[in-house]
């Protein structure tokens, strides 16, 4: 798959996790506390600008989800390589509320998230 295109959303931010499926993969399932290989592109709910993506650094990435913030750890369990899942994320399950610290504190963020390997 290529890089993903988010469209600004527009709109008042959710206060909970949104989850939509883009494509269902049909490969083996994340579970929670998985190791996920992925690709992904996150933007800013506010302003679509993007902050960060591994397919601009030209290569996935891969974690354990129980390290990641939480929004990822509730939103990519159930998801199947080979499938692309988009979340929109409350600041509440990611970097806290403003003032918090982090640049993205406060923030509502879209990720588009590519499922390559889990393990």
């Amino acid at each position: 798959m290529d890089k993903p295109e988010i469209d600004f959303p527009g709109g008042d931010a959710p206060d909970e996790l949104v989850i939509r499926d883009i494509v269902v993969g049909d490969g083996a399932e994340a579970i929670p506390g998985a190791t996920v290989k992925v690709h992904y592109l996150g933007v800013e709910f506010s302003s679509g600008d993007e902050f960060d993506s591994s397919w601009n650094r030209g290569e996935s990435i891969e974690f354990p989800l129980r390290g990641l913030i939480q929004g990822w750890q509730d939103g990519i369990p159930g998801m199947r390589v080979g499938g692309r899942r988009e979340l929109v994320i409350p600041p509440h399950l990611a970097y806290g509320a403003a003032g918090g610290g982090h640049r993205l504190s406060g923030q509502t963020l879209i990720f588009v998230i590519d499922l390559l390997d889990v393990r």
